[in-house]
């Protein structure tokens, strides 16, 4: 048997429950990043590796190797009588449950069965006998899963987000084989540039919580996330690197509280940064408050699936219920 799942917690916990079987983790954050169409699984795997290598927390190739190696055990899933799929129902776990069900729509199963556990609360947090109580009621991934899996993938790697926005206009009937995905994708295009103030809803979450007091990153951290989603997603070092980016050099947002730029360097001591205390700039109050933009000042370069923001300008933005072309 082999358990795919959504990384290191989840494999502890079931470890810990004593559920057999071989267990691999999928550790990509593909909220963060480009995820162009249009490539092999070959050259998508390339294309995430120079990603995640930019922020120098390990080498391109050992990235590339460790993919590599996490595709190669999935290929060889027919030495399985079965595969289970643990994800629960954030945005990080859904992109890569779709990403499998995608992965699996053009390779026949043959006798292997496809099992997955669907899940409302974080695995990595759950008790053993929760565990176990999930996997002894796993069901079959039905056909219309693996569909609509495929169908969700191929609009999360358009470069237009309006193949995503259409998808989620079909209403929760159509979406019912994932339940999940809905919030998860709509949460997705809330990282589009608003229409207001051209911040994502993490970055408007961030100087909210910052403009409540100077404070610890640490302690920024979970105000503009765990206590403001209704699905925990966002990892500490993407938060990082969103402030990083609010942090620009010529017109900074966001800065320590020394007026020095918010950014971390590699050998850095990971806990004196969070300890750091960081305020709004008079750019940063101006931005909170609509009266300038986001993209317009410090420009923007960030990937949202297949979707790239680039410069001062952006195609698109997030009025709160839709996505508008730029005027």
């Amino acid at each position: 048997m082999l358990h795919v799942t959504n990384g290191d917690h989840a494999v502890t916990q079931l470890r810990a429950a004593g559920i057999e079987g071989d267990v691999l983790p999928w550790r990509d954050v593909l909220h963060d990043g480009p995820v162009p169409d249009g490539l092999s699984e070959e050259e998508l795997r390339a294309v995430r590796a120079d990603f995640i290598a930019g922020d120098g927390s390990a080498a391109r190739e050992t990235i590339q190797r460790e993919f590599a190696e996490r595709d190669a055990s999935l290929e060889r899933f027919r030495d399985h009588d079965e595969v289970v799929l643990w994800f629960e129902h954030d945005l990080y776990d859904q992109l890569q449950l779709l990403q499998l069900l995608d992965w699996f729509s053009g390779r026949p199963l043959g006798r292997t069965r496809l099992t997955q556990v669907a899940s409302d609360q974080y695995l990595g947090l759950m008790e053993p006998d929760e565990m176990r109580r999930r996997f002894a009621g796993r069901e079959p991934v039905r056909p219309e899963q693996i569909a609509l899996g495929r169908e969700a993938w191929a609009a999360f790697r358009a470069p237009d987000p309006r193949a995503l926005e259409r998808l989620i206009a079909r209403g929760d009937a159509a979406l019912r084989p994932l339940p999940f995905l809905r919030a998860a994708l709509r949460r997705h295009l809330e990282e589009l540039p608003d229409t207001r103030s051209g911040l994502s809803r993490i970055e408007r979450q961030a100087l909210e919580a910052i403009a409540a007091g100077a404070a610890p990153l640490r302690e920024v951290y979970p105000a503009a996330h765990h206590r403001r989603e209704d699905a925990i997603y966002l990892g500490d070092s993407s938060f990082a690197n969103y402030l990083e980016a609010l942090s620009g050099e010529e017109t900074p947002l966001v800065t320590f509280d020394d007026g020095s730029r918010v950014r971390r360097s590699a050998g850095d001591d990971d806990r004196a940064f969070w300890e750091r205390r960081v305020v709004l700039t008079d750019a940063g109050r101006a931005v909170l408050a609509g009266a300038e933009d986001r993209v317009r000042l410090l420009g923007i370069d960030r990937w949202l699936g297949g979707v790239h923001l680039y410069g001062h300008e952006v195609p698109w933005r997030w009025d709160g219920e839709r996505v508008r072309t730029a005027d």
